[in-house]
């Protein structure tokens, strides 16, 4: 029980009070009463004693408990408060922590689901959603399967039954020591085909993914029925420096930004931390893999004529990072393909301006 303040005693004795001053002239009346009439009186005066404990009782009660629903509404509030507390101390440590359980949330409520499949050595992680024709997304450089939420929805509603792959050493993939060629992952997402029971797929791989989806139409044009490449790297060309895209300070990652997009938002510095911290984890497996795309072995120059399936080329007009000249090379080395340019976009074209580009993929898969 919680013990009374003075407050509560002062409110229950003046109550109590008014029970006496109630009572009294019951207990007069037994005072002159005959004595024939005070047996009655007296059982009047005992069924009286025991309402009037009950009586009190109540009145206690009365007093109490709103001091008791006060106090357990002040408990409630300041657990809440605490919480709320912790929440913003957890979003403002780890930014990306708290987004990507929302993300998860996200995939639940659109039929998104996770799985994983061992390919010979490696372990390899993927989404999977929709049913009908499949589609396989494929990532680029320091990306991962989650690069494509925003699109994964559109294309399960056109009858699609896709796939996002995180490639060997990206997303929740498995991270050995290796060369991470363009050729292995080429060689992976055949693996990844077969696994599936995927015989010919349209394929849509994105810089570095465009890149492996084309090596993998040049070697096995079977295998595929469409192919879309967006901003994609894969061709000789003069790009942005490499080490642009390994970002190590927060000047850093705002130019790698403004490389990466012609409307860069300003970034805050702890959600900017943050992500460099989660870069940095994976930067070994970036610099191994911008390490063999420069030994050039997997250049698709002088290759793509070989691909006579159908080909979207869909370009960010202000591309720096894979400029605009290398989509009209692919295009011109494959007569059958299309090119889509978008205005006012960079290499992330993809997301920035989906609205414009789904359209247009979503026209290509259906002819």
């Amino acid at each position: 029980m919680l013990p009374l303040d003075s407050a509560d005693e002062r409110e229950i004795n003046r109550k109590l009070e008014g029970i006496e001053k109630q009572h009294w002239p019951l207990r007069h009346h037994f005072e002159l009463a005959t004595p024939g009439k005070q047996h009655q009186v007296a059982t009047r005066v005992q069924c009286e004693h025991q309402f009037n404990q009950e009586e009190y009782v109540a009145v206690a009660h009365a007093a109490i408990a709103p001091k008791k629903k006060s106090r357990r509404y002040r408990r409630v509030l300041g657990v809440l408060a605490l919480l709320v507390m912790v929440l913003a101390g957890l979003f403002y440590m780890r930014p990306l922590l708290v987004a990507r359980q929302a993300q998860q949330m996200g995939m639940w409520m659109r039929g998104i689901h996770r799985h994983n499949v061992q390919l010979g050595a490696y372990r390899i992680h993927y989404l999977e959603a929709g049913t009908g024709h499949p589609l396989v997304f494929v990532h680029g450089l320091g990306g991962s399967a989650e690069n494509w939420l925003g699109m994964i929805p559109q294309f399960t509603a056109q009858g699609f039954h896709v796939y996002a792959l995180d490639l060997l050493g990206f997303g929740h993939s498995d991270k050995p020591d290796v060369d991470y060629s363009i050729g292995m992952q080429a060689d992976l997402l055949l693996q990844f085909l077969d696994s599936q029971g995927l015989q010919q797929p349209d394929v849509a791989g994105w810089s570095m993914g465009g890149w492996v989806t084309g090596k993998f139409a040049v070697e096995h044009p079977q295998r595929v029925r469409r192919i879309i490449l967006l901003d994609s790297a894969g061709l000789r060309y003069e790009g942005v420096k490499p080490s642009v895209l390994r970002p190590t300070t927060l000047n850093e990652l705002s130019f790698m930004m403004a490389s990466l997009t012609p409307h860069p938002q300003a970034i805050p510095a702890f959600f900017g931390r943050d992500m460099l911290r989660a870069m940095q984890q994976g930067d070994w497996v970036v610099g191994r893999t911008l390490q063999s795309m420069y030994t050039g072995k997997d250049l698709l120059d002088d290759k793509l004529q070989n691909v006579k399936v159908p080909a979207l080329i869909v370009w960010g007009k202000q591309d720096m990072v894979t400029p605009l000249v290398i989509a009209e090379q692919m295009h011109k080395s494959m007569p059958q393909s299309v090119l889509y340019v978008v205005d006012g976009c960079g290499h992330l074209a993809p997301t920035d301006c989906q609205d414009r580009i789904i359209p247009e993929m979503k026209k290509f898969l259906s002819q």
